[in-house]
């Protein structure tokens, strides 16, 4: 993600700019550019396009693909800019969050609230007429439970925050199938249930690295409110459930062998981590010592092997 601050600082004090100071176009087109996640918005897109190809049963128009993914970067791009100006206040006390725009001062919260309403509202008329509006509506409502459900409701009251605001990371899997279709399918239901089950053990691990900051301004993630053991279990767990159902696609007829293979190899992988993990937990190691970016990293990897899996198999089959 882009870095936008223009002086360095102690994490938790906003550097705001005095009246008619100077900030660069350059640095403030940057800075508008970060409100967007680009880095978030690179795995939503991940998961759309492949299920495109799948929903085709080989190449989708090209043209739609284009149309999708770009409405696809507008929509969450306006849920990633609302969700920063509402989290302003924690933004500006937390370490790995206080060099983010609004933070800094490059963006007010004005141009902020304005820039994220304004990407709302031209993606769901991008989708509409340039797609279908059943992509539309899936496309604002993924935004609206993002910002209202998982911001504004979950986030700071339960430990379960990841978990259900987690279902606005897996509509891109709907959109993208129903972009092709205009409609759904069980082969669409069943990856938003994969991508479902991912969220909490992709970000826990990552939660349990930056445990401190989120205690520090009192959101309870569960790592905050959890021992490392009760968190690994509770990881290895969704990572189970999470490989069971990717491999319910083959059985039901959506994908072949090659697609089977790939997750079965994955996931493999994956749950030998998960367990590592909580191995390390249980004999209480904590700090590098307990290694759980590892299982971080690799999630993102495991899903994007995955979904390349799902846009090459029809060509497999």
């Amino acid at each position: 993600m882009c870095v936008t601050a223009v002086e360095s600082r102690p994490a938790g004090v906003a550097l705001t700019p005095s009246p008619g100071g100077h900030r660069p176009f350059g640095a403030r087109v940057k800075a508008f550019v970060a409100l967007t996640k680009p880095r978030i918005i690179e795995l939503l897109l991940i998961t759309t396009v492949p299920v495109m190809f799948l929903a085709a049963q080989g190449v989708p128009d090209l043209w739609l693909v284009l149309t999708t993914t770009i409405g696809g970067y507008l929509s969450a791009g306006g849920a990633n800019a609302l969700n920063m100006y509402i989290d302003r206040d924690i933004d500006a006390l937390m370490d790995r969050t206080s060099q983010r725009p609004l933070v800094t001062g490059m963006v007010s919260p004005r141009e902020c609230l304005a820039f994220g309403i304004a990407l709302a509202v031209i993606s769901t008329v991008w989708f509409g007429l340039l797609v279908n509006w059943l992509s539309a509506a899936l496309s604002l409502g993924a935004l609206l439970f993002y910002v209202v459900v998982y911001t504004m409701l979950l986030k700071r009251r339960t430990s379960q925050n990841i978990v259900w605001g987690g279902i606005a990371g897996c509509m891109p899997v709907l959109i993208g199938w129903s972009a092709v279709t205009n409609s759904m399918s069980w082969a669409a239901v069943i990856l938003f249930a994969v991508i479902f089950f991912w969220t909490p053990p992709h970000y826990w691990p990552l939660s349990m690295k930056v445990k401190d900051d989120y205690a520090r301004v009192g959101v309870p993630m569960l790592p905050v409110v959890a021992t490392n053991r009760v968190v690994a279990r509770q990881i290895v767990l969704y990572s189970w459930v999470m490989v069971i159902v990717s491999l319910l696609l083959t059985p039901l007829g959506y994908t072949g062998w090659f697609y089977t293979v790939v997750a079965v190899l994955t996931g493999g992988f994956w749950l030998w981590e998960a367990h590592g993990l909580q191995s390390r937990a249980k004999a209480g190691m904590a700090g590098a010592k307990l290694k759980e970016m590892r299982l971080f990293h690799w999630s993102i990897t495991y899903v994007s092997l995955l979904f390349v899996a799902v846009a090459v198999d029809p060509f497999l089959r």
